[in-house]
């Protein structure tokens, strides 16, 4: 006579798990025509939900204490038990949303190639196929005697951008 198997207590965990896309679906109805917009949702074991959401002009406590009612209003915990945390998109978090990126044209962003090279330049433009980076470099004119400060511009898609971060600099 063969027996079922046991299922190990961390798997039980994983097929209990709220669904990423139920938690998308509830936060993007509550977002709708709302200045904030939804930049992350990730579900981790145990049902740990960790919304993140951002804002052209900054997300307030308020904000976040409201979409929090909100998940919670729409997800039953009679059903399923979870944590919950809503937050905004931190100043030094890399970008996740074009959105995001349209907020900082203009700005100083440091980008992380999937190659390995790290820039540092202004973001020019943005848009759903990647961007377009001013960056500076010293260039040396024929007969000059001085290097001078060219400015040039690189496009990247995004597939080529392992992340973008605004930076902060200290004067």
């Amino acid at each position: 006579m063969r027996r079922g198997r046991t299922v190990p207590s961390f798997c039980s965990e994983l097929l209990d798990m709220i669904e990423k896309e139920t938690v998308i679906r509830i936060v993007e109805e509550k977002l709708v025509g709302s200045v904030n917009y939804l930049t992350d949702v990730v579900v981790k074991p145990g049902n740990l939900i960790v919304v993140e959401m951002d804002n052209d002009d900054g997300v307030s406590i308020d904000d976040c204490a409201e979409l929090s009612r909100y998940i919670e209003e729409n997800l039953d915990r009679e059903v399923e038990d979870y944590e919950l945390e809503v937050g905004s998109a931190g100043i030094t978090s890399s970008f996740k949303v074009l959105r995001q990126y349209l907020k900082n044209v203009g700005n100083e962003v440091e980008v992380m190639l999937k190659s390995g090279v790290k820039l540092t330049g202004i973001l020019k433009t943005a848009d759903e196929n990647g961007i377009i980076l001013t960056l500076e470099k010293q260039v040396k004119p024929e007969g000059a005697k001085r290097k001078q400060i060219m400015e040039e511009d690189q496009s990247y898609k995004f597939d080529e951008i392992k992340y973008t971060k605004y930076v902060i600099r200290f004067k």
